[in-house]
Formats: structure tokens, C-alpha cells, sequence
């Protein structure tokens, strides 16, 4: 039997890979997704080659994950449960399409991944995979197995020489890409707890962060970030460098207790200052240039997108449904929004477009003011009139 196993080089697919080669007699192919995660691939190679893997695959994705994943995430305003960037349910359909074109081409019956069977990621994956090739089979040693606990897995490791980061006394779960980290387990899973420093990857204390704030403009087109402080640059290195300057300034830590899929209130630690930073920007524009209405439905469906995103559904007909609607919205988003960094928070400091739906004669309140303001007097009475009649017929809607 050959399966090709998404692989990290983490505690979990690291003892996984071992497991599935021990207890399914079979030759596993490690496949690693560079999404930007601060990682040592040459030693991840190792790592797999050294703990029984036939072939590792590393493939650097950065660039299809920003364009055709997060972009369009953030394009749709996605936010789970208004704060998280999902950076990790982003990755997971990408990273199951290219664990199916792997799998035709070397001829493997199986795809496997180090997702638990109460975590979020199986689902991801398992959607991901048969929504591609129904007929592969999905494995998840990690919800098949004898090891109960990370404790067990440490052991596990040790005993076959497999060398991991995570130890008993820093049993941190630790996920990374361009987009932002999540950290779990260990005093994380206390919702009480205090978390230490070493919980977080990116971002420095903001109490801890410099004294002087960071300006930066950001500018957009068609609701997409293109340049920073009006120098065009690649995705990538957009995104790599609102990373570093957010993360120096305390930007995009969110500690949360959130709604898992499988039902289960969790605590997770995220960071993505990039994220932070776009999000926040690309709401700023989109208050100028996009009518009411429109806006107003689109925060709705924003939430329906990042719960798609979060809930594994990706390549649903609905998600794409939505990519159509958002796509229509952004427009006439372009222009650029001037922020400014300052000890975890994010303040507007000027907006600049040539698409905003602003009229300073309407809104002015000085001698510019050309707003019709008699005719306010005939809206307010017919805006009101359900009121009205309610009142007439039935009463006062309360005591006074």
C-alpha cells in the first residue's frame, strides 16, 4: 500500500508518519507544503526520510495560496466569528488538491494527515480530498491510534528516534504560514490561563512595543492590496513585510475562545499582523466606496464565507456562488489607506480614492452645506409612518 501523508515535520505527523509505515505496512510518501512557515525544509526532509518516509515532496505554494485563497478571503471580508484570519483553513484545501494530484501520480490508494478526531483540520482535509477523488481513501492516524496523549506520542518518538520540537514541558501545537500562526494545547487549552511568552510566534508584547508608532499606506485595486507606501510590490513581499512591521508593533494577536466544528468551545491563540493590517485597511476603503446596501448584505455573507472557509466547505458551489457576488462589490475598491502602527492597535491616519461615494456638500455642516434640508422634514414623516399608524390604532408602543 502507498499513501502520501501531509506532512510538517510537527510532533503529530512526524509520530503519524512512523505509525501508518509500522501499522499498515506501507510505503509513505511525506508531502510538504511551503506556505511560508518559518521552517528548516531541508531538515523536515530529513526528519521524514529518517522516521521511515519513501520519498518526501516539498513544494513551495506561497504564491497559489495568497492569490486564489487568502486574497479572495479577504476580498469577502472572511472573518470567523468576526476575528480570526483563518490562515490554517485557508492552507487545508489547497494543501488537499495538490495531496490528490500527488497521490494519481504516484500511484498511491491513500492521502493521510495528523489531524486529531476532534480537530477542525480532518474535516478540512477529508472535504478537501473526496471533493477531488472520492474514491481515495482519507486516513487519520491520529484518531485511529493507541496514544491517548501528547505525553504518549512524546514517548512513541523517543522510542523509535524520532526527533521533535515539542517536549513535555513546551507542548505547544504550533501551525504557521505567510498568513498568520495558530498555537494550541498545553495552558492554552485552560481558558483561565495566562499565557507565557513563548505561546506566541510573531508578534512582540504591545506593552513591550516600540514607543514610536509605524505610518504605512496601503493602496488596493478591485478590493485586492498591491502596494505598500505607494511602491508596487508581489503578494509575497506585500505581505512579508506588513508581517514584520505589524509583528514589531504588537499588531494581530487574538487570544479567542471559539466555536470549533466539531461543536466544541476551543481556545486558540492567532497572530497575523498582515492579516490584521489588510483586514482593517480593506474595511476603511470599502466604507467609501461601496453603497449601503450592497455593504451592508456583504457583511451579512461574510460571515457565511468564513464559515465556509473554517467548516471545510471550500469547494462548495456556495463559496463560489459567493466569489461571483464578492467579485461584483470590489469594483471599485482602489485607492489607498494611510494607517498608523502603535502598540497592538491600528489607527486610520487619511484615505485617498477616486471611487468614493462621498458628496462634502451633503455631509458638510458649514457654508458647503447644500443638503435640502426641508425635504428631511417630509422623509422623517414617511419614514415614520408604520409608528404612526401603530400608535393611532393600538397605542404607545410602551409606557412612558
Amino acid at each position: 500500500m502507498k499513501i502520501v501523508l501531509a506532512y510538517s515535520g510537527g510532533l503529530d505527523t512526524s509520530v503519524a508518519l512512523r505509525w501508518l509505515k509500522e501499522n499498515h505496512d506501507a510505503e509513505v510518501i511525506a508531502f510538504c507544503a511551503n506556505l511560508g512557515q518559518a521552517e528548516d525544509f531541508q531538515a523536515i526532509r530529513e526528519k521524514a526520510l529518517a522516521s521511515g518516509a519513501c520519498k518526501v515532496i516539498i513544494e513551495d505554494l506561497r504564491e497559489e495560496y495568497l492569490r486564489d485563497y487568502v486574497f479572495p478571503a479577504l476580498r469577502a471580508g472572511a472573518l470567523y466569528e468576526r476575528r480570526y484570519t483563518m490562515a490554517a483553513p485557508l492552507g487545508r484545501p489547497l494543501i488537499a488538491r495538490h495531496l490528490v494530484r500527488i497521490a494519481h501520480a504516484e500511484g498511491a490508494e491513500a492521502v493521510a494527515h495528523g489531524s486529531t478526531g476532534k480537530g477542525n483540520d480532518q474535516v478540512r482535509f477529508y472535504a478537501g480530498v473526496v471533493a477531488h477523488d472520492p474514491a481515495l481513501r482519507v486516513l487519520a492516524p491520529c484518531a485511529e491510534w493507541e496514544l491517548k496523549s501528547r505525553d504518549e506520542e512524546l514517548a512513541y518518538a523517543q522510542r523509535f528516534g524520532i526527533p521533535v520540537s515539542a517536549t513535555a514541558d513546551s507542548p505547544f501545537s504550533m501551525d504557521g504560514s505567510l498568513w498568520g500562526t495558530s498555537t494550541e494545547c498545553g495552558v492554552i487549552d485552560d481558558f483561565r490561563a495566562r499565557l507565557p511568552r513563548t505561546a506566541y510566534q510573531l508578534t512582540t508584547d504591545p506593552q513591550e512595543a516600540p514607543d514610536a508608532p509605524a505610518h504605512v499606506a496601503i493602496g488596493f485595486e478591485r478590493g485586492v492590496p498591491v502596494s505598500l507606501d505607494s511602491q508596487r510590490l508581489a503578494p509575497m513581499e506585500l505581505v512579508r513585510r506588513l508581517t514584520e512591521l505589524g509583528g514589531q508593533h504588537g499588531v494581530g494577536r487574538v487570544d479567542m475562545v471559539e466555536n470549533s466544528l466539531m461543536g466544541i468551545k476551543n481556545r486558540a491563540l492567532y497572530e497575523s499582523p498582515a492579516g490584521a493590517i489588510l483586514h482593517f485597511a480593506h474595511r476603511e476603503l470599502e466604507d467609501l466606496t461601496i453603497d449601503c446596501d450592497t455593504l451592508h448584505c456583504k457583511a451579512e455573507l461574510a460571515l457565511k464565507y468564513s464559515e465556509l472557509v473554517y467548516r471545510g466547505q471550500w469547494w462548495s458551489p456556495l463559496r463560489k456562488a459567493l466569489d461571483a457576488f464578492v467579485e461584483a462589490s470590489q469594483a471599485h475598491v482602489n485607492g489607498s489607506i494611510a494607517l498608523r502602527l502603535y502598540k497592538g492597535g491600528i489607527v486610520v491616519e487619511g484615505r485617498e480614492t477616486a471611487d468614493a461615494l462621498f458628496d462634502y456638500g451633503l455631509t458638510a455642516h458649514d457654508g458647503a452645506d447644500r443638503f435640502d434640508h426641508p425635504a428631511g422634514i417630509g422623509f422623517a414623516y414617511v419614514w415614520s409612518l408604520p409608528q404612526r399608524i401603530r400608535a393611532k390604532l393600538r397605542g404607545p408602543a410602551s409606557e412612558l
